[in-house]
Order: C-alpha cells, then structure tokens, then sequence
C-alpha cells in the first residue's frame, strides 16, 4: 500500500465525509491544492454503466468554455493540400506517410493526433503504438475529419476527448487549480452536461453514482451529484 506523505495527511483533514455543493469542493480544490507545480483540477465520475457492452460505452468530446489551461501540441496526418491547411491552421506538425512512419520509430511530440478518413486505413496500423496512450484518432473523439482547421481551433481553445474506463468510471481533466472556483464550476458543468446528453443506450438504473474532484496531488472531494446536474446558471451554487 502507498505511503501517505505528511503533507496529503494534513490536507485530508480539511476534507469532511460527505458530498459538497459543486462551489463549496471546487473552493476545497484550489485550498488543497499546495504542490510546488500548477496542479490541474480533475473529475472521477463513476457512472452506472458496464463498458464491456458496446451499447454501454461512453466515448466522446468537451468543449470547456473557460479552456484547459494546459497548451497541447496537435499533430495532423493528411495528404496533399490538406497537410498544408493543417500548417496554415496552426497544427505543430503535418504530414503523410513520412509522418507515419516518423510515429512508428516511436517519435510521439504531440499531445493529440487529428487525421483525414482518407488516412485512416494507413494510421490504423498505429493503433497498438498510439492506442494505449489514448492518442488514437476516431470519428467520435472528433479527431477523424476533413475539417482541419474547425478541429485544430476546438481542440487548443479546450476541447478534450474522454472516454469511461472498463470501470464505468470517467477521469477528466476539466482546468487548472489556479482557476478560479467559479471557472472552474463553468468547466465541470459543461462536463456534466456532456456526459448526461452523451448517456449510453444500454445504461440502466441510476446513471450518476458518485463525483469527486481533486486537484493533482491533492485529496479527492465529493460533489453533491443532484446540485451539479440541477445548478442553473445565475443561480447560487
């Protein structure tokens, strides 16, 4: 069992048992959050699915309106005009087969890879290099397109791909800590709402089990679920 410092010791004092309001646990995030680095804000939302059914898997995109926090290198593989309009949109890298082949060495600088349907049946022999770092490019993610430059503006402006582990449980990273409280309840609103409108045909019973945030090194904090997914905005959170 992992020894726990003395520092996350005293932390996880500040932390009661039980679920607080959205506001209150994103104010507990950035207090707990004492790392000498800019810890990230992170959502584990176990849901009440089993992802071993097709039609119980949650894969999908968010677009989080205050950003990530966090600049992300985007690597494009196209061919012809189009690696050029990756360029000209702002991609950090382009390329054809050569960029394929560069991946397959295992030269990975970028944080995601955006590819054209025409490319795919030749990316595709990635899948066992680029699938267990979640780097993999699918129509769902929003990274399979022919629309470059929509897809590179959305993914640096703060659009992430997530997707529930064979747990049911969702790990996201929705900000940084140094956001404020407030912006980052924005973030994990849109969450919410992407994940309850993204609902799995075959989920029965009750979807939503439990939400904690934590900030990266810091200890997990329970979100009262029916006051995140019933918060309005303009309203007290």
């Amino acid at each position: 069992m992992a020894k726990v410092s003395r520092r996350l010791q005293e932390l996880q004092k500040k932390i009661e048992e039980r679920a607080y309001t959205p506001l209150e646990a994103l104010s507990l995030l950035k207090e707990t959050a004492t790392a000498k680095f800019a810890e990230s804000a992170e959502a584990h939302i176990r849901l009440g699915i089993d992802p071993k059914y097709t039609d119980q898997q949650l894969r999908t995109t968010v677009a989080l309106p205050k950003g990530t926090g966090q600049s992300i290198r985007v690597a494009v593989i196209a061919r012809g005009e189009k690696v050029s309009e990756a360029t000209n949109a702002g991609a950090d890298l382009a390329g054809s087969e050569e960029l394929i082949a560069e991946i397959q060495k295992g030269t990975i600088d970028f944080d995601l890879l955006i590819a054209t349907p025409d490319m795919m049946p030749q990316v595709a022999k990635l899948g066992k290099l680029l699938g267990p770092r979640g780097l993999m490019p699918s129509p769902k993610g929003g990274t399979v397109t022919f629309d470059l430059p929509q897809a590179i503006a959305e993914f640096k402006a703060g659009k992430l791909e997530f997707r529930a582990d064979k747990t049911g449980i969702v790990h996201v990273m929705f900000g940084k800590a140094t956001f404020s409280a407030e912006d980052l309840l924005i973030n994990l609103k849109a969450l919410q709402e992407t994940i309850d409108r993204n609902r799995p045909s075959g989920a029965k019973g009750r979807y939503w089990r439990t939400v904690y945030v934590a900030a990266t090194m810091g200890p997990s904090i329970e979100v009262d679920i029916s006051s995140l997914r019933d918060l309005k905005f303009g309203e007290a959170a």
